[in-house]
C-alpha cells in the first residue's frame, strides 16, 4: 500500500514522491507518446490509401464489383490475421509485434498501385489488411497494458491520435491527388511509415510491457517466464470469455455506424436533401471531427463520469443524434445529428477495447477487435440492403438501434469485474476501472483505496 501511495502523490504532483517512482512516471510518460505515434502513424496510412482507391481503380480497369470483391482482401487479411496477432503478442510481446506490423503495414501500402488487374490488386491487399489487422490489434495491446500501469483512462487518447492521423493523411492525400500519381504518393507514404517506425521502434523496443501496479508474481513453475519477467498466460473460464464477446459486441455496434456513415452520410445528404456535394461531403467530415474532438476530451471524461456512465451516456447521445440525422428534414439538423452521433461513439470503442483487455490480455483486444472490425465491415453493405428494401433514412436508423443497444449492453454489464483467481488478494484502486460514483480527485487523494461493498473494478 505505501507504493500506491507514493504513486498517487507522484501522480498528482504532490511531494513525497520517491525517485523510483518518478522514473518510471517519466518512462510511462515516453511510452505513452511513443504508443501516440505509432497510432496517428496507422490512420495516416491507411486514410492515405483510402483516398487513392479511386485512381488504383483505374489503373487496374476493374468494374466496381470487382474493386468491391477486391477490397475485401484488406477486410479477410485482417480479420484472419487478428486473433492470430493476439497469441503472437503473448508470445513475443506486443512491443515487437507492434514494430514488425507497422514495418509490413509501411512496405505493403506501395504494393496496390504495382498491380494492373483487380485479382491482382485483391491478392496485395490480403497483405495490407493483414499488416493492418496486426498492427492494431498489437498496438492496442500495448495501449492496454500502460493504462493499467498508468491507472488512468487515457484509452481514448491513443484513438484520438488515430483519429488526427487520418484526418491529416486523408487532407495531404487529397492536396497531392492531382499532381501526383498514386504509385508516387503511395511510395512516399512507404517511406514516411518506414521513417516513423525507425524513429519510434527502437524506443518502443525499449520499453518492456509495464505491468499494473500491485500485478502477481511470475510464474514459478516455468523457468521461461521467470527469466524474462513474465507472467504465465491465465487459462480464461467461460464467464471472463462471455463478457470479453459482450464488450466485442458493444464495439461492433460503435464501428457499424462508423461503417454506415462513411458510406452513406454523404449520399443521404445529397440524395435525400439535395445537398450540394461539398455541404454532402462535408457530412462525414464533420462526424469524424467530432469523434476526433469527443476522444481527445475523452480521459478528462472518463476520470470524471466513469466508463460505465460514459459508455451509456456516448450511446444515448449516438443513437438520438442519428435518429435526427437519419430522418430530420433539413440539411443542417442533419449535419447536427451527424455530429452528434460522433461525439456519442468517440469513446466507446477504445472503451470496450480497453475492457476487453484488461479482462482477457491481448486475446481481449484480439476478440475485441475483430468483432468491432466486423461491425465496420457489416454496416455499409446491411445499410444498402435496407435502402433498397426500404428507404436510406429508415436503413440509417439501424446505427441509432445499435447504438442504444451499446448503452444497454454496457449498462448490463457495469458491476463486471475482471477476473481474479481463487484464493489472490483482491484488486484495490484500478483507475481505468473506477466506480462511476469515485472522482480522480479521490483517487489523487487516496480515497478509493477501499470502497466499502464494492470491487474496485466495479462501477455503476
Amino acid at each position: 500500500m505505501p507504493n500506491l501511495n507514493k504513486l498517487r502523490t507522484a501522480l498528482s504532483g504532490g511531494r513525497g514522491g520517491d525517485p523510483a517512482a518518478d522514473a518510471s512516471l517519466s518512462s510511462l510518460a515516453r511510452l505513452r507518446i511513443t504508443l501516440t505515434v505509432f497510432f496517428a502513424l496507422d490512420g495516416f496510412l491507411f486514410a492515405g490509401w483510402v483516398v487513392r482507391i479511386p485512381a488504383i481503380k483505374e489503373q487496374t480497369g476493374a468494374s466496381a464489383s470487382d474493386l468491391g470483391l477486391a477490397l475485401l482482401g484488406v477486410s479477410a487479411g485482417a480479420v484472419v490475421t487478428m486473433m492470430f496477432t493476439g497469441r503472437m503478442c503473448r508470445r513475443f510481446g506486443s512491443h515487437p509485434v507492434t514494430v514488425v506490423s507497422s514495418l509490413l503495414l509501411a512496405v505493403s501500402i506501395a504494393l496496390p498501385a504495382r498491380t494492373h488487374s483487380a485479382s491482382a490488386l485483391g491478392l496485395v491487399l490480403l497483405l495490407f489488411g493483414a499488416a493492418y489487422g496486426s498492427l492494431n490489434v498489437s498496438m492496442n495491446s500495448a495501449a492496454v497494458d500502460l493504462v493499467g500501469a498508468l491507472r488512468r483512462p487515457v484509452m481514448s487518447s491513443f484513438h484520438a491520435a488515430f483519429s488526427l492521423g487520418g484526418m491529416a493523411g486523408a487532407g495531404l492525400g487529397g492536396l497531392v491527388a492531382g499532381g501526383l500519381s498514386a504509385s508516387a504518393h503511395l511510395l512516399a507514404l512507404t517511406g514516411v511509415g518506414l521513417l516513423v517506425t525507425a524513429l519510434a521502434g527502437p524506443s518502443l523496443l525499449r520499453h518492456t510491457a509495464p505491468a499494473a501496479p500491485g500485478a502477481g508474481p511470475p510464474s514459478a513453475s516455468d523457468p521461461k517466464d521467470r527469466s524474462e519477467g513474465k507472467a504465465a498466460p491465465r487459462k480464461l473460464d467461460r464467464r471472463t470469455r462471455g463478457l470479453v464477446v459482450l464488450f466485442g459486441v458493444i464495439a461492433l455496434c460503435t464501428a457499424y455506424g462508423e461503417g454506415a456513415l462513411a458510406d452513406w452520410g454523404a449520399l443521404h445528404l445529397a440524395q435525400d436533401l439535395h445537398a450540394n456535394a461539398g455541404l454532402a461531403a462535408a457530412g462525414y467530415s464533420l462526424f469524424a471531427l467530432a469523434m476526433t474532438v469527443g476522444r481527445l476530451s475523452g480521459t478528462a471524461l472518463l476520470e470524471r463520469l466513469g466508463q460505465t456512465r460514459t459508455l451509456v451516456t456516448g450511446g444515448v447521445l449516438a443513437a438520438l443524434g442519428m435518429l435526427l440525422g437519419a430522418l430530420a428534414p433539413t440539411t443542417w439538423l442533419v449535419l447536427l445529428g451527424f455530429a452528434a452521433t460522433g461525439l456519442g461513439l468517440a469513446n466507446i470503442f477504445p472503451v470496450a477495447v480497453a475492457r476487453a483487455g484488461a479482462l482477457a490480455g491481448p486475446s481481449g483486444v484480439a476478440a475485441a477487435s475483430t468483432l468491432g472490425y466486423g461491425g465496420m465491415l457489416l454496416g455499409p453493405p446491411a445499410i444498402g440492403f435496407l435502402a433498397d428494401w426500404f428507404s436510406l433514412p429508415v436503413a440509417l436508423t439501424t446505427v441509432a438501434l445499435l447504438a442504444a443497444a451499446a448503452a444497454l449492453i454496457a449498462y448490463s454489464a457495469r458491476n463486471v469485474s475482471a477476473y481474479e483467481p481463487k484464493g489472490a488478494a483482491r484488486s484495490t484502486d484500478v483507475r481505468t476501472d473506477l466506480p462511476a460514483d469515485v472522482s480522480a480527485a479521490q483517487v489523487r487523494a487516496g480515497a478509493t483505496t477501499d470502497v466499502p461493498g464494492r470491487s474496485a473494478h466495479q462501477e455503476g
